[in-house]
């Protein structure tokens, strides 16, 4: 059993090609599905404007110290100022996506829709392979690897004496499910429904944190702490000079046309 196994061409015919077309397919078909369950509903206003306040206030802080002291000062008073700026929100006025939740219950439905379009076709397509392909030896891979990627790739398969660097059908349904998204972002986009597994993760995660998303106030709040902390230091100090410094160089220099 340490040798190589010999695999029947007949197991990529009918197991390894087939499997990951499939995945193929039920990945572009969820994408379509969630665009159409998807509600068509106004953007939240509120939301847009912070976000488009909280990118402004990072340009600002990205490029401090290419405007003058006095221009810095005033645009910082104008996001940070505790009484209308733009960057304070007062204690009370937090909105974060949990109370959106209760308050909102088209938000509810369409996150509803969005895992039952993810858990629905990734549910059915484990059982099918888990059914009909449990046991198979469905490819090898070409480098070897250490005895940490056993459990990973050889899913489904109770021998310890076959080389890890084979693969079960059961682990290779797995590799496609979290490998396919660069083929996705090719033939659908950058924006595609089929990236919903990572993005219910990260909404668990956020659930079991205390929350159903990101609290724009702290957001509002981090970055007027960011903006505070900015030591301005003017980049363009006696720029002129150095500008004057430069010409007079390259004038200087033989064979130099203007």
């Amino acid at each position: 059993m340490s040798n190589d196994l010999m695999l029947d061409t007949q197991i990529r015919d009918w197991v390894l090609v087939p499997l990951s077309v499939v995945m193929v397919l039920i990945g572009v078909l969820r994408h379509f599905v969630t665009k159409l369950l998807r509600s068509s509903q106004n953007p939240d206003i509120k939301a847009v404007k912070e976000g488009q306040v909280v990118l402004r206030a990072r340009y600002l802080r990205a490029a401090a110290n290419l405007i003058p002291a006095k221009s810095f000062r005033a645009r910082k008073v104008y996001y940070n100022n505790e009484e209308n700026g733009l960057l304070f929100v007062p204690k009370g006025q937090g909105n974060n996506m949990q109370a959106q939740m209760f308050t909102d219950p088209n938000m509810a439905m369409d996150m509803m829709k969005k895992n039952l379009s993810m858990i629905i076709p990734q549910t059915l397509t484990f059982a099918w392979v888990n059914f009909f392909f449990s046991g198979f030896v469905a490819a090898k891979i070409p480098f070897p690897l250490t005895q940490r990627f056993r459990a990973m790739l050889q899913n489904g398969i109770d021998l310890s004496s076959v080389d890890v660097s084979y693969v079960s059908s059961r682990s290779w349904y797995f590799l496609n499910l979290f490998g396919l998204r660069g083929l996705f972002s090719l033939i659908l986009g950058e924006e595609n429904a089929t990236d919903d597994a990572q993005k219910l993760m990260q909404t668990q995660m956020a659930m079991q944190m205390g929350g159903f998303g990101a609290d724009p106030a702290k957001t509002l709040g981090a970055e007027k702490d960011g903006l505070d902390l900015v030591q301005h230091e003017w980049a363009l100090n006696k720029v002129e000079k150095r500008a004057e410094a430069v010409l007079k160089q390259l004038l200087d220099t033989p064979n130099f046309n203007i």
